[in-house]
């Protein structure tokens, strides 16, 4: 007996997708349409049937799609199966469609328009395909490509202006897949738009020669970036990058030690707008020395406990939290709920009310106290992820790093 749709989704996360695809279309069609079933069988029978929705079923799933009551991935799903359907123009242009708040469902209804042909969209798509984040990028990205194979790039970049990066940006990869040079978007004064032409470049002669007619020092910085990307060769990156001078980011109280620390900790994944010094600079200087973190945190804890302080047993920032992870080990003490935090990026430890007994115990231990002043010194150009935001933080927040 051939199992059932249920049978084959019985709950989230369990679905039998292989089967689902070779199921009868129809049956699946109507599943999806069901408001009676749970939104994830739902959304399973809608993938289920890609390329193959059946005539009679259109209307029903449009229907759907347009029901702003109903489950958003459930619509999402739906609406990609439709993206054919030329009926579906005039409500996807609507300006209802903007406010429609349920999650993902904007970007969808964009994806749709791009994929229907709808060059009005141009720049809204590029505005999604600078987003930050990586399956809106994609969203983007896939409607623009549509609208370029169905009416040519001209007619896409005609859309686009080029006051704003993401358009730049567009204009920039667009001409990329048509087999254009785009060395000279390297020069963008938006850091993002010149760090996604870096990403798309291939050619290590053609960036050599580039970077004696780069324009400015930015341009010839995300020349070398782009070039040890391609070729990985630390040695041929730092000679280069002492013939440019060795330009770094001045920031007034972040001495050596730190900045070491930090850079060789988050210059090479730093977020897209970073200042491309502090990507070189990761590459073209000496990381700390290696350290063993639990033999710190051994030194700490005997510290404070023959300050007679009484401390409790290390726990990681993430237990301490209750989940993530980052670059701290925190040390409770007294019988208080006092603590303090020891970096795992080097001899650095703080503490939230700057003790001096703990501050004077670890520092006869070997520990570097880092107090207020330092760690609210904001380290200039380099963004790193942090809770939804891509912008500079402070030493505090880097070197006691912690993300859920």
């Amino acid at each position: 007996m051939r199992k059932t749709i249920k049978a084959l989704s019985p709950e989230a996360g369990r679905t039998d997708t292989a089967a689902l695809r070779a199921y009868e279309a129809d049956a699946l069609a109507r599943c999806a349409a069901d408001t009676r079933q749970p939104w994830w069988r739902r959304r399973a029978c809608a993938e289920a049937l890609a390329g193959r929705v059946p005539q009679r079923r259109v209307a029903e799933l449009i229907a759907r799609v347009q029901d702003t009551g109903d489950v958003s991935e459930v619509r999402i799903a739906l609406l990609g199966l439709l993206t054919d359907r030329p009926e579906l123009l005039p409500w996807l242009r609507h300006e209802d469609r903007q406010r429609d708040g349920a999650y993902g469902m904007a970007e969808a209804v964009l994806g749709a328009r791009g994929a229907l042909g709808d060059l009005s969209a141009a720049p809204a798509l590029a505005a999604l395909a600078f987003d930050s984040w990586r399956h809106r990028r994609e969203r983007g990205e896939a409607g623009l490509d549509a609208l370029a194979a169905r009416h040519g790039l001209e007619a896409v970049l005609a859309e686009l202006g080029e006051d704003r990066p993401e358009d730049r940006s567009t204009r920039v990869r667009l001409r990329e897949r048509a087999g254009e040079d785009v060395t000279d978007a390297l020069a963008d004064p938006d850091r993002a738009v010149a760090y996604r032409a870096q990403a798309l470049l291939t050619d290590p002669e053609r960036l050599r020669g580039h970077l004696a007619v780069a324009p400015t020092e930015e341009a010839k910085l995300w020349t070398l970036y782009a070039l040890h990307r391609l070729t990985d060769d630390t040695a041929e990156t730092r000679r280069l990058y002492d013939e440019l001078g060795r330009p770094r980011v001045e920031v007034a109280g972040l001495d050596e030690e730190l900045r070491a620390a930090i850079v060789h900790e988050y210059g090479q994944w730093a977020e897209e707008r970073s200042d491309p010094r502090w990507r070189i600079e990761a590459v073209c200087t000496e990381p700390p020395p290696p350290s063993d973190p639990a033999e710190r945190l051994r030194r700490a804890t005997a510290a404070l406990t023959a300050a007679g302080l009484a401390p409790k047993p290390p726990v990681s920032c993430g237990e301490e939290n209750g989940s993530g992870d980052g670059t701290y080990d925190v040390i409770g003490y007294g019988g208080s709920d006092a603590v303090v935090f020891i970096s795992t990026l080097g001899r650095f430890a703080t503490g939230e009310d700057d003790d001096p007994d703990v501050r004077r115990a670890l520092e006869s231990a070997g520990f570097r106290w880092i107090d207020g002043a330092v760690r609210s010194t904001s380290v200039t150009g380099l963004c790193v992820y942090y809770f939804g935001s891509r912008d500079p933080l402070t030493v505090d927040t880097l070197l006691f790093y912690w993300q859920d």
